[in-house]
């Protein structure tokens, strides 16, 4: 399946436009986006998702303009134009919970932790040295941590609350060391093994995995067949390759309507039940 985009003149015209001040230019850009239809989400996400931070808070507030109403259809519509992207899809997932999350709050918030990585990442060093430094500032300077206590509450599967409240399960953790590493330029991977999350980095000779529920615990190939092992799962060399992005969220969504059925919130179970169709019925008809 092919994305419809803007097309190139069009797309020049409306980066001119995107910051600009006038209330009648944002309205009228505002209406066309809302006639333009997907091109204009794909463009606007493309741009919230860009180095330039102050195109980015623009194209931001033009999505959230466009879906404040209604964040379950924005990730619907997410979800079914199959052009997924890691962090704005934990972010639109999160908005479906909270539709007053603050975007650019938890962007700065991994630009923080990220730009006090790059403070102690001391160049030229390899992969395994700048998990490190991750975990260093992660786990010990800003405290993230696995929530064993209260595992199965919701709100360790939402990327702004874990940002919060500095803890999460074993996914959620996994998507914010991958955050910050893709800030720092460090290549790394989600890697949904059955009955664990972890984060997979394939750039050297030597394959290793981060345990990020585990405060960045590192494991080779042997030590995560024997913790499947142990959870009496019959392993797979393949359980070891990365997860598509689309696998990934979807992943997320089965955790939320486990956790929201066992905290009697049929309600949310139910419409995250239905986002994992979605997802499934997206792949199926891209699929054949």
């Amino acid at each position: 399946m092919v994305t419809e985009t803007v097309n190139p003149a069009r797309r020049d015209s409306l980066l001119r436009l995107l910051d600009d001040p006038s209330p009648a230019v944002r309205q009228a850009l505002l209406a066309y986006f809302s006639e333009l239809g997907e091109p204009a989400h794909v463009f606007l996400r493309e741009m919230a998702n860009a180095h330039n931070r102050l195109l980015s808070r623009h194209a931001q507030w033009f999505l959230n303009q466009l879906h404040s109403a209604n964040p379950v259809a924005e990730f619907s519509a997410f979800i079914r134009s199959l052009n997924y992207e890691l962090e704005s899809g934990a972010l639109l997932l999160a908005r479906t919970v909270n539709p007053y999350l603050n975007v650019g709050a938890c962007r700065a918030t991994l630009d923080q932790i990220a730009a006090r990585c790059r403070e102690l990442v001391t160049e030229p060093t390899d992969a395994r040295e700048k998990c490190r430094v991750l975990n260093r500032v992660l786990f010990h300077e800003w405290g993230f941590h696995g929530n064993r206590e209260h595992y199965t509450d919701p709100l360790n599967s939402l990327i702004d609350r874990v940002l919060e409240r500095r803890r999460g399960i074993p996914v959620s953790l996994s998507l914010l060391y991958l955050f910050v590493a893709e800030r720092i330029g460090l290549e790394l991977e989600p890697v949904g093994v059955p009955g664990h999350f972890l984060v997979g980095c394939f750039q050297d000779d030597t394959v290793f995995f981060i345990d990020a529920f585990e405060r960045g615990l590192f494991r080779d190939a042997p030590d995560v067949l024997e913790l499947m092992h142990a959870n009496h799962l019959e392993p797979q060399l393949s359980d070891l390759a990365p997860t598509p992005v689309r696998e990934v969220l979807c992943r997320c969504c089965r955790n939320l309507v486990n956790h929201y059925h066992k905290a009697g919130d049929a309600a949310r179970a139910r419409l995250f039940a239905g986002f994992v169709e979605e997802f499934e019925s997206a792949y199926e008809r891209h699929s054949t």
